[in-house]
């Protein structure tokens, strides 16, 4: 049984060098292998705040966006608005103004007509005043033929400009 059981010198010298090996791990190789844990944990811890701060700022693009789509459709309506709004005004005005030189041909046309048709009596009445004092002349002329009838005449006349 003594060789499945170890002396105790052997176990006290197991443990010493168990001790230094410990020590020496913990001065040599525990402390490097602690520090770039700590150091990948670090730059672990990094990227991803920074993966989160890259997620807020895709988030506020993301929100700007939308804001300035909603903006630009709401100028384009109020610019759409206006342009029909100036469309209407410019046909109103140009129906205005057509109604206008409408009413002003009809009156330039009236005018003329009644222009047309004062000159057209004028003439008339200057031929119907000819044409009655070629009548009278004619018949002046018949009437007055022999020497009595100019004398009875001349005496209607005087009478009819004393009794005036």
């Amino acid at each position: 049984m003594d060789l499945l059981t170890p002396g105790s010198g052997l176990i006290i010298w197991q443990a010493i060098i168990f001790l230094l090996l410990l020590v020496l791990l913990r001065k040599l190789a525990w402390k490097p292998i602690i520090q770039s844990l700590k150091i990948r944990e670090e730059s672990i811890q990094e990227a991803l705040d920074s993966a989160e701060k890259a997620k807020e700022e895709m988030a506020q693009l993301q929100a700007d966006n939308k804001k300035l789509l909603e903006e630009a459709r709401q100028e384009r309506e109020t610019i759409l608005k206006e342009a029909r709004t100036v469309a209407n005004n410019i046909k109103d005005e140009a129906k205005q103004e057509a109604a206008k030189q409408t009413e002003k041909m009809i009156e330039d046309a009236k005018n003329a007509i009644n222009t047309e048709k004062q000159a057209a009596l004028s003439e008339v009445k200057s031929q119907v005043a000819e044409l009655s004092l070629q009548v009278a002349e004619k018949l002046l002329r018949n009437e007055l033929k022999d020497e009595k009838a100019q004398q009875a005449l001349i005496a209607d006349f005087i009478k009819d400009v004393k009794l005036n």
